[in-house]
């Protein structure tokens, strides 16, 4: 079981909530987010509700003002706790969208996907064990990805603006 706690301002000030699971519509408990707490547990924070738009990991710790979790701007509008997995991970990346073209199995961390895939650019993958996160750029910066056991069909079922993946990583039991 997790905890977080998300402020309307900056510094654990004002107005808060604290939820303890999934919540996919945020916006009837605050108008704003400028500081998060995360007592336990990892979590998604999401732009949008229903778990669209920009997408921030975070773990146990303060996060005072939304820059310290990388965000754009105070909106955060929907969260998902991240459930800790025990066993081995397992992705398959694809060139194509579909499962087509080019494919490889990762079972561990790939901080350039380039260097080890030759592509610049995922269109689909198989999620088959544990829970990942993909960034936009190389060494686990940029838009970051959650990505549950299934199936992605095309990048904007993982919420992709395009298919240029930099790196991915294992959520690992830090949380």
């Amino acid at each position: 079981m997790g905890k977080i706690i998300f402020y309307e301002d900056r510094n654990f000030q004002g107005r808060y909530y604290e939820c303890s699971s999934d919540c996919a519509d945020l916006q009837t408990y605050f108008s704003r987010c400028n500081s998060i707490r995360v007592e336990s547990g990892c979590w998604m924070v999401y732009e949008r509700p229903n778990y669209m738009g920009y997408q921030y990991f975070l773990r146990r710790g303060e996060y005072p003002d939304y820059q310290r979790w990388m965000g754009f701007n105070d909106c955060v509008r929907s969260c998902r706790i991240i459930p800790q997995h025990r066993g081995s991970y397992r992705i398959r990346v694809y060139e194509r969208e579909n499962f087509g073209g080019q494919m490889m199995d990762f079972m561990d961390d790939c901080e350039s996907v380039q260097d080890r895939f030759r592509y610049q650019d995922i269109h689909s993958c198989n999620v088959m064990d544990g829970y990942w996160i993909m960034y936009e750029q190389p060494n686990y910066r940029g838009r970051q990805y959650f990505l549950r056991p299934g199936e992605y069909r095309r990048y904007t079922d993982w919420g992709g603006m395009n298919p240029r993946i930099g790196s991915f990583r294992r959520i690992t039991d830090f949380c």
